[in-house]
Order: C-alpha cells, then sequence, then structure tokens
C-alpha cells in the first residue's frame, strides 16, 4: 500500500514514484493507492497513475483511494477512473484487495 499526502507536482512526484516502486517490491496482487490525504495534485500525478496501471495491466490491480475533490475531480476528468478501480475509503480499497488475494 502507498498512501500520500499533501501535493502531488512536479516536486514531490519522484518520492511518489519511489513509494510505488517500494510497494511493487512486495509483490502485491493489488496496489492500493491512498490519496485521502492529497490537497493538490498536479498532471503529473495522474501520469504516474497511469504509468502505474500501464506497467501493471496484467500482474496487478491498481485500487486508488480517492475521496476528496482535490484528487476525484481530476481523475475523473480526465477519464481516468474507466481503467482504474477508484474507491471511497480505504477500507473498501483493502476489502478488495483482500478478495483478489483469496483468488
Amino acid at each position: 500500500m502507498v498512501a500520500v499526502g499533501g501535493e502531488i507536482d512536479l516536486s514531490t512526484a519522484p518520492a511518489f514514484e519511489a513509494a510505488v516502486a517500494t510497494a511493487l517490491t512486495e509483490e502485491p496482487a493489488v496496489l492500493v493507492i491512498d490519496l485521502s490525504d492529497v490537497t493538490f495534485m498536479a498532471s503529473v500525478g495522474l501520469r504516474i497513475l497511469v504509468a502505474t496501471q500501464e506497467e501493471l495491466r496484467e500482474s496487478v490491480q491498481v485500487a486508488v483511494v480517492a475521496n476528496n475533490p482535490a484528487t476525484s475531480r481530476p481523475i475523473e476528468m480526465t477519464g481516468l477512473h474507466e481503467i482504474i478501480s477508484l474507491y471511497p475509503t480505504l477500507d473498501d480499497a483493502l476489502a478488495a484487495e483482500k478478495r483478489r488475494a483469496g483468488d
């Protein structure tokens, strides 16, 4: 799981990408990215989500918690919600992770 807070912009994108890469070393069935505490997400944040989804398409489901306008609005406006599973709460995303791990 990756939990991100604050702003996702050009200056914080490398840390976000590194956190995703670190989480993937555990080889999860579902990668949960919790954006609950994100206050601003620039296009670079969307790019990271798209790149992660594209890279993991066949092997790992990406579950994103986007429960505030700072994250849900840009994801929905760009249509990214059609390729990445969005969840309103961390509990919902973790439940999806448990279901997938049980498959």
